[in-house]
């Protein structure tokens, strides 16, 4: 797992950093059920109080490798796959925003598409850098969201505007997405892994069981 997810703590923060920048983070079923591990894995460790969720390279995540890459990972037995109706495309917004309440922090160094963009609303606070774009991109592939991305998306940015962007199939520029309400800051390219930790480290200075309990009422 180590060559498609790095880790790192600094402090009480571990970022989970997707690494597959050759596809622009492109989502395998082994990367997500990894990425699902590592935070079920934070989520359960009290040494950890806030959790970074970013990219490698120039890319957030590019959405679903739709080349076939990577489809083995899964943790499920063949009875429970059977049984399964959640996968881990709608078990990860449920994680992060049901069972896991602790911070959840989204990265957003470069491009979010389909999934990928699924994925970054499925964080509770988002930061982008100046060269985001925000694809939905479903339209294009003759399908509708899925990520839980008509849950997230509204609850960020209202009714209306998530289906204009869903239905219009947009490309939106960092400018856009702070307007619209899709992240709550944008920093320079060149700043951005430094603000993302810096971000992170004051939230962590905040009391854990007050976040805990914050993300639970919210």
């Amino acid at each position: 797992m180590s060559d498609i997810l790095s880790i790192a703590d600094d402090g009480r923060v571990r970022t989970i950093t997707l690494q597959r920048p050759e596809t622009k983070n492109a989502l395998t079923a082994e990367l997500a059920w990894g990425l699902i591990a590592e935070v079920e894995r934070a989520a359960h460790d009290d040494d950890i109080w806030v959790i970074a969720i970013t990219g490698s390279g120039d890319a957030f995540c590019s959405g679903l490798d739709l080349t076939g890459a990577g489809m083995a990972g899964s943790p499920l037995t063949p009875q429970e796959e059977f049984l399964d109706d959640l996968s881990w495309v709608s078990r990860i917004p449920l994680l992060f925003r049901e069972l896991c309440d602790k911070p959840v922090v989204g990265g957003i160094n470069g491009v979010a598409a389909g999934a990928g963009m699924a994925l970054a609303m499925a964080t509770d606070i988002r930061l982008g850098a100046t060269g985001l774009r925000f694809i939905a991109g479903y339209p294009r592939i003759g399908a509708s969201p899925d990520g839980g991305l008509t849950w997230t998306l509204p609850q960020a940015i209202g009714y209306e505007q998530a289906m204009r962007f869903l239905l219009e199939n947009r490309t939106v520029d960092s400018t856009e997405a702070l307007r619209l309400g899709l992240v709550g800051e944008i920093v320079d390219d060149a700043l951005f892994h430094a603000r993302l930790a810096e971000y992170c480290a004051m939230l962590a200075d905040r009391s854990p069981l007050a976040s805990r309990l914050t993300k639970r009422g919210v």
